[in-house]
Order: C-alpha cells, then sequence, then structure tokens
C-alpha cells in the first residue's frame, strides 16, 4: 500500500511489519510538524554557552560510563528487529552456512549484538563501545564467547579500529543509533575509521534519530547545542539526522548510498493515553568495490 505526503514526488510506502503490528511509514518524506511544534522549535533558538559546549565534549566519555552505571543493563530493549530491517545480515552470504563477520560499532551492553548471535550460529561478531562500563557488561553477558565474540572499548573518533581488526576484514557494520551521540564535526572521523575494515562491496548499516522526533520536540529551552543538536539532562547528546545530511556524510568519505529513507511510526503509551509520533532515519551505504 502507498500513501501520498505534502507533494507529488514525496511517497512513502505504509507498512505493518513492526513487532507490536503498528502501522509505519518508511520513505524519503521528513515528518510534518503541527503549528503547536513548528512554534515551539522557531522559539528554540538559544545556545547553550560554548564553554558549557566544550565541558560535555571533553566529559562526553564520562556522561556515557555513568549513564550505564545508573541504568547497568535495563535501559535499552533487545533489539530483535535488526534482521527484518535489515536483509543483508542474512542475504550478503553467497551460501547458507557462510560466517559471517560483522562489526557492531557502538554496542552499548549488547543489546542487538546478542540477539544477533543467538539468532545466527554463523556469525563473528566485533563489538565495541565508547564506555568502559558497557564493553564490562558484554563481556559479563552469559553468551559471550571469546570464540564468536571480541569486544574492546574504542572510541571511534581517535582510536584506530585497525589495532582490533584487520584491514577489509568485516562483511557488515551495524551503526545503529550510535553516530547521533557525537558532535557532529566528528562524525566523519566514525565513518573514515570503519571504512579501513569493510570488505569492498560490503555495508554499513544505519538507524538513528530522524529530524522532529518525538525525542526532539521533547527538549526543554536551554537544550540546543546546535542544529538538530542537543544536550539531555545527565550531559549525554543526541544529533537528529535528516536524509540529506546523513547522505552527504557517507558519500564525502567515499562510500556509496544504496537506501536511505525516514521510518516514521507511532509509539502508544495506553497508561497515558498519548501517541508518540518517532522518526528514524535507516539507511545503507556501500563501500565501492574498486576506489576511483
Amino acid at each position: 500500500m502507498f500513501q501520498e505526503n505534502g507533494s507529488a514526488n514525496c511517497l512513502n510506502r505504509v507498512t505493518t511489519s513492526t513487532e507490536d503490528g503498528a502501522f509505519q511509514k518508511k520513505g524519503h518524506c521528513a515528518r510534518v510538524l503541527s503549528p503547536e511544534e513548528a512554534e515551539k522549535l522557531a522559539k528554540d533558538q538559544v545556545l547553550v554557552s560554548e564553554f558549557k559546549q566544550l565541558k560535555l565534549e571533553k566529559e562526553a566519555q564520562k556522561n556515557w560510563d555513568l549513564f550505564y552505571k545508573r541504568n547497568s543493563t535495563n535501559f535499552f530493549k533487545d533489539r530483535h528487529w535488526t534482521t527484518r530491517e535489515f536483509q543483508e545480515l542474512k542475504a550478503c552470504r553467497e551460501f547458507a552456512d557462510q560466517k559471517l563477520t560483522i562489526l557492531e560499532a557502538g554496542c552499548g551492553v549488547g543489546n542487538c549484538l546478542f540477539p544477533l548471535l543467538e539468532e545466527d550460529l554463523n556469525i563473528f561478531a566485533y563489538a565495541c563501545d565508547f564506555s568502559p562500563r558497557a564493553v564490562e557488561y558484554v563481556k559479563k553477558n552469559a553468551l559471550y564467547s571469546t570464540e564468536r565474540c571480541k569486544v574492546f572499548q574504542c572510541d571511534l573518533t581517535k582510536d584506530d579500529l585497525l589495532d582490533n581488526i584487520p584491514a577489509d576484514s568485516v562483511d557488515v557494520v551495524t551503526l545503529i543509533f550510535v553516530l547521533s551521540a557525537i558532535h557532529p564535526d566528528k562524525m566523519h572521523l566514525v565513518l573514515r575509521n570503519i571504512y579501513k575494515v569493510l570488505k569492498p562491496g560490503k555495508c554499513v548499516l544505519f538507524r538513528d534519530y530522524g529530524l522532529y522526533d518525538h525525542a526532539m520536540l521533547r527538549f526543554k529551552s536551554g537544550s540546543k547545542l546546535g542544529e538538530n543538536f542537543y544536550v539531555r539532562q545527565d550531559g549525554t547528546r543526541s544529533y537528529f539526522f535528516t536524509e540529506e545530511f546523513l547522505s552527504q556524510l557517507f558519500k564525502a568519505e567515499g562510500y556509496e548510498q544504496v537506501v536511505s529513507e525516514y521510518v516514521q511510526r507511532e509509539t502508544v503509551n495506553r497508561k497515558e493515553d498519548l501517541r508518540v509520533p518517532r522518526v528514524f532515519l535507516q539507511s545503507k551505504f556501500q563501500k565501492p568495490f574498486s576506489e576511483t
């Protein structure tokens, strides 16, 4: 089923393949704000001071470590939807039982990693995270095995992945709700780092917060760091992507775009009788077979 949104050139397709059976739309149309939402964002133009922004950048790792200290492994739900949304996790094999080498860049406490390892016994995973505490939680998980997984602490903006992963050795990289936590000026460094370990012809699978997601509209005045970039009360930061920005970011580092589209859906809070609009950007970018 298809649905028009806004203009004749803007087409979203509607699917029902979410884990709770809810409708979601996928396409190239950004979410349209209500007049009240547009007014709120228009008024919120005051940026956090440069001094505080520098402090947040300096203390980024500490703030994420404290986040995991407070929440342990209980904050994020396990992500059982990755193989549904990203067929490459299965389709990139040349034969059924082929061993697949993946890198989960920004693994957190393993909410994506362990469901993948449970579902597919022919995966070997490299996994890294900014937070030393998160890495320790992964190592303590009963499902963690050094025969199937190598986890290590890594600042993707400056620590060379080649110190832990051979060049051109990874079949798939997952970059899921990770890049948004990094300063926009440093995002290209992450993509450059990943490029070195990804096999030619293979993909980065990306999913993260999209423009006008409900989380973006909830920030109070005094939380804005820059365009589409905000700080939470705990000091962790979040960027909200447009399709255009993300495409330019990847292409500048040599990747080719396979697909990039917004995923729009409503989350229903029955307890509070609220319908919350969620917007994500879901994309696939390929490392070329040969560099020109």
